[in-house]
């Protein structure tokens, strides 16, 4: 069964590939339009500690270069392999359209998640790798193996968290329909992902760690990488992942037995 999902995405992906391959001037220019606007996500580091006198709650600018560096690579990941999918299933909602995914033979959650991907967001990754290599010839120090290792666990868990917040999204199109303000309100929440944590105070403390868990898909990791990141919090994550991923699947499964086909 694993191996013929597997074999299924390895198709989802080259057709994907090769339908942005067919305009490889648009290739190139979504590149580096993905480039531009990583760099842009450096503007307001830049600008915050060239006015500051010291670290920032506690956070110096190369350590913050590494909340970046996560920002940017998870960013890659949700507009490159989650947004893409799940913004079609809205439309497939709205048309009726939905019932040709649920008549083929597999899992429909998996048939909308990888319906369309966009390649030329891998840019985002090779960013990322810059900006953490930057960062720490700032630190003037390496991450250590276990702290590059959990680090990666912590890669996992925050897509699981992303694609399971954008999955109790989509859901909500079976409900309202139209989401779209609220995709777009969810898109501008994750812009906030590019602060360290410690930066909010109070009630936004508590959203972005238990509600929308921003600090752990990307303050998290940095802090893994640094190697001060408690364990209790590596358990926590990923608890707090499978918790989200079960949730998202359960509320799936009964939007989906809510669903009224273009048939109906």
């Amino acid at each position: 069964m694993l191996r013929r999902y597997l074999r299924l995405l390895g198709v989802r992906l080259r057709a994907s590939s090769l339908l942005a391959m067919q305009y490889r001037a648009d290739f190139l220019v979504d590149g580096l339009i993905s480039v531009f606007w990583m760099i842009t996500a450096l503007v307001p580091l830049f600008v915050v500690f060239q006015n500051a006198q010291r670290d920032i709650e506690g956070w110096s600018f190369g350590e913050s270069l590494l909340v970046i560096g996560w920002f940017t690579l998870l960013q890659g990941i949700l507009e490159g392999a989650i947004n893409p999918s799940l913004t079609g299933v809205v439309e497939h909602i709205r048309k009726g359209t939905l019932d040709f995914v649920l008549l083929k033979p597999a899992d429909a959650q998996f048939l909308v998640s990888t319906e369309r991907f966009l390649p030329w967001r891998i840019t985002n990754v090779f960013a990322a790798l810059v900006v953490f290599g930057y960062a720490f010839h700032r630190l003037g120090r390496m991450p250590s193996l276990l702290g590059v290792g959990i680090s990666l666990v912590l890669l996992v868990t925050s897509v699981l968290l992303l694609y399971s917040l954008w999955i109790l999204t989509v859901c909500a199109a079976f409900y309202v329909v139209k989401v779209d303000n609220l995709s777009y309100f969810f898109t501008s929440i994750f812009d906030a992902a590019r602060w360290p944590a410690p930066v909010f105070r109070g009630a936004l403390s508590f959203v972005f760690t238990f509600i929308i868990p921003l600090a752990v898909m990307t303050t998290f990791p940095a802090e893994a990488m640094l190697g001060r990141l408690p364990w209790s919090a590596l358990g926590w994550a990923i608890l707090g992942s499978g918790l989200f991923a079960f949730l998202s699947r359960q509320m799936w499964k009964h939007a989906i037995g809510r669903y009224t086909s273009a048939s109906s």
